[in-house]
C-alpha cells in the first residue's frame, strides 16, 4: 500500500481489491472470499442498507464466525453507518441488554442469527444478509455517502462488561482504527505474503487486527475452527496445512498448548510473527514457545478497548527465563502513554502511577452513556492550554530508566479473564437477579484463572450455576460457587475481601 495512513477503510479496500482482486482475503474450513468479492458484496449491502438506515446510525450484526461477517461489517460502513457485532450464542438476556443500549432500527443476521434475533422481541426490522447481497449496487448513492463522510465518523461499537450490570458499548472512529492497524502492521511487519490465523470471536476487540490487516496489506486471514484451541495438537496441524505465518492471540491459548505438551507432536513450522495480549504472559510458557520457534518474533501487547485494542507493545528480543516478568513496552505510533498519581500529578521514573492514554486512537466514548463517557474520558489535567481528552485505564504501571513501561496490576476490581475484560461487579449484579440469592461477592484467583462467587441465601449451587449460564457469556460464569451462611463484613459494613481470599486458598 502506497499510503499507510489512508484515513478511509473503504477507499483502502478498493485499492487493495484493485491490486489483489482474485486473491483470497478471508477463509474458513467451508468457504473463502476474494478481495474483489468483498468489495462487490459490501457495496451491494451498503446500497441496500442506505435505503433503510440513515448515516451515522448503528447496525446490529448477528452473523457468526465466518468469512461473510467482515463483509457485513464493511457493508454497514458503505451505508455510512457503524456496526455493532452481537454474538448470537450469548444468553438472550444479555443480547436484550445490548439492544436496549444500542437501540438500532435494524438487525442484520444470517440464517442462524435470524433464529436468535427473532426471540429478542426486537421492534425494528430484521434483515437476512442473503437479501442484502442480492441488491444492485447504487454507485451514485455510495458516492454521495462517501462525500459526506469524515475520518472521525464512528466505525463500530464493541460491547464489554459494565460495572452497573449492563454491558457498555465502546464506540470507535474510523480514524482510530486506521491509526492502530497502521501502527500494528509496522511493528509486526505484516505484508502480502502473510497468512493470519484468527482465534478471536469476530465480535471481540482483538479480531479487528485479523479483519483489517488484509485490507491494509493484501495478506490473507484464516478463521481457525474453535475446537482446535482446546486440542493444540490439532491446532498446530491446521496451522501447517494452512501455512499460518502470523497470529495475534490471547495468552490462554499459548499456556494451554504448553500444558498439553503440544510441541511433542507437530510444530507450527510456518509461524514467524506472534503477538499475545489479554492477560500477563507467564515467562515459563513463553520460554517453551521460544525454544521450539527460535526464528519467530514474539510481541507482548497491552491496552484497553477504549484505546482501539492496544496502546503499547514490547518485542521480546532475548530468551526469557521462568522467573522473568515481561514489560508492556512502549507506546505505538499515534498513542501518547503517561502515568499520573491519585492526585493527577505526573510521577517520576521508577514510581508507580495510573496508566493514561491520549491521541487520535481514543474511542469516541460509551454509546448512549454520556455520564460514564464524561467520567472516563477527561481533559488532560496536565494541559490547560487546549482541549485534550485522555483515558485513565485503571491500571498501574512504572516507567523504567530506559523508557519501557512495566505493568503493576489493576486499580479496581476489573479483571482480565481468558482474554476478556470482566467487571466482577457485573457478575455480582447478575447473581442478585436470582431471588434466592441475598448477598454476593465475586472474586478472582489469578494464579488458577478461576472466578469465585461467594453468596448467601437459599439458592443451591446447582440453581445458581444454571442461573448464571442463562444470563452471562461463558467467560463470565463463575467456576467456583460457594454458599455461605453469612457474608463476612468489616466494621464499616463493607465485605471483608481478605476473609474471602482466605477461603480461595
Amino acid at each position: 500500500m502506497e499510503n499507510v495512513m489512508e484515513i478511509n477503510v473503504l477507499r483502502l479496500l478498493e485499492k487493495t481489491a484493485q491490486k489483489y482482486g482474485d486473491k483470497t482475503a478471508y477463509s474458513d474450513t467451508d468457504n473463502s472470499i476474494t478481495f474483489a468479492e468483498i468489495e462487490d458484496k459490501a457495496k451491494r449491502m451498503g446500497s441496500a442498507l442506505a435505503e433503510k438506515v440513515t448515516p451515522r446510525s448503528p447496525v446490529a450484526v448477528m452473523t457468526g464466525r465466518n468469512v461473510l461477517t467482515p463483509v457485513v461489517f464493511l457493508g454497514a460502513v458503505y451505508a455510512g453507518c457503524f456496526y455493532a457485532p452481537m454474538d448470537a450464542t450469548q444468553p438472550l438476556a444479555r443480547l436484550k441488554d445490548i439492544l436496549s443500549v444500542l437501540n438500532p432500527s435494524v438487525i442484520v443476521a444470517d440464517d442462524e442469527g435470524m433464529k436468535t434475533a427473532s426471540q429478542l422481541g426486537f421492534e425494528g426490522e430484521l434483515i437476512n444478509t442473503a437479501d442484502l447481497f442480492e441488491h444492485e449496487i447504487d454507485q451514485p448513492k455510495l458516492d454521495e455517502i462517501a462525500r459526506n463522510s469524515c475520518a472521525d465518523d464512528p466505525l463500530y461499537v464493541i460491547f464489554t462488561s459494565g460495572s452497573t450490570g449492563k454491558p457498555k458499548g465502546v464506540i470507535t472512529s474510523m480514524q482510530s482504527l486506521m491509526c492502530y492497524i497502521s501502527a500494528y502492521r509496522e511493528v509486526m511487519d505484516i505484508n502480502d505474503t502473510d497468512v493470519l490465523g484468527n482465534q478471536s470471536p469476530l465480535d471481540y476487540i482483538a479480531a479487528i487486527r485479523d479483519i483489517y490487516l488484509p485490507i491494509f496489506t493484501g495478506a490473507s486471514m484464516f478463521i481457525i475452527p474453535k475446537q482446535c484451541f482446546v486440542i493444540p495438537s490439532e491446532l498446530f496441524k491446521v496451522m501447517n496445512e494452512r501455512k499460518i505465518t502470523s497470529v495475534g492471540w490471547s495468552v490462554s491459548v499459548f499456556t494451554i498448548a504448553v500444558k498439553l505438551k503440544a510441541f511433542e507432536g507437530e510444530v507450527p513450522k510456518y509461524l514467524k510473527k506472534v503477538c499475545f495480549s489479554g492477560s500477563v504472559m507467564p515467562c515459563s510458557t513463553l520460554r517453551v514457545w521460544q525454544e521450539y520457534l527460535p526464528e519467530t518474533k514474539f510481541v507482548n501487547q497491552y491496552g484497553p478497548t477504549e484505546c482501539t485494542a492496544s496502546c503499547t507493545y514490547y518485542e521480546v528480543n532475548d530468551k526469557v527465563s521462568d522467573e522473568d516478568v515481561l514489560p508492556i513496552g512502549r507506546a505505538y505510533r499515534n498513542y501518547r502513554v503517561f502515568l499520573l498519581d491519585d492526585d493527577n500529578n505526573p510521577v517520576k521514573t521508577g514510581e508507580q502511577g495510573e496508566i493514561c492514554v491520549s491521541g487520535p486512537i481514543l474511542a469516541l466514548g460509551y454509546y448512549n452513556n454520556k455520564e460514564l463517557t464524561d467520567k472516563s474520558f477527561i481533559q488532560n489535567p496536565l494541559n490547560h492550554a487546549f482541549n485534550e481528552l485522555i483515558y485513565k485505564s485503571g491500571d498501574y504501571g512504572v516507567f523504567r530508566e530506559d523508557g519501557v513501561l512495566e505493568f503493576r496490576g489493576r486499580k479496581d476490581r476489573q479483571i482480565k479473564h481468558l482474554g476478556h475484560r470482566v467487571e466482577l461487579s457485573e457478575i455480582e449484579s447478575a447473581a442478585l437477579r436470582l431471588d434466592t440469592i441475598k448477598d454476593a461477592c465475586a472474586m478472582y484467583l489469578k494464579e488458577k484463572e478461576l472466578i469465585y462467587l461467594f453468596y448467601t441465601g437459599t439458592a443451591t449451587v446447582k440453581e445458581a450455576a444454571v442461573h448464571f449460564r442463562g444470563i452471562l457469556p461463558g467467560f463470565m460464569v463463575p467456576r467456583k460457587l460457594v454458599a455461605l451462611d453469612e457474608m463476612p463484613h468489616l466494621s464499616n459494613g463493607k465485605i471483608n475481601m481478605q476473609a474471602l481470599k482466605e477461603l480461595m486458598k
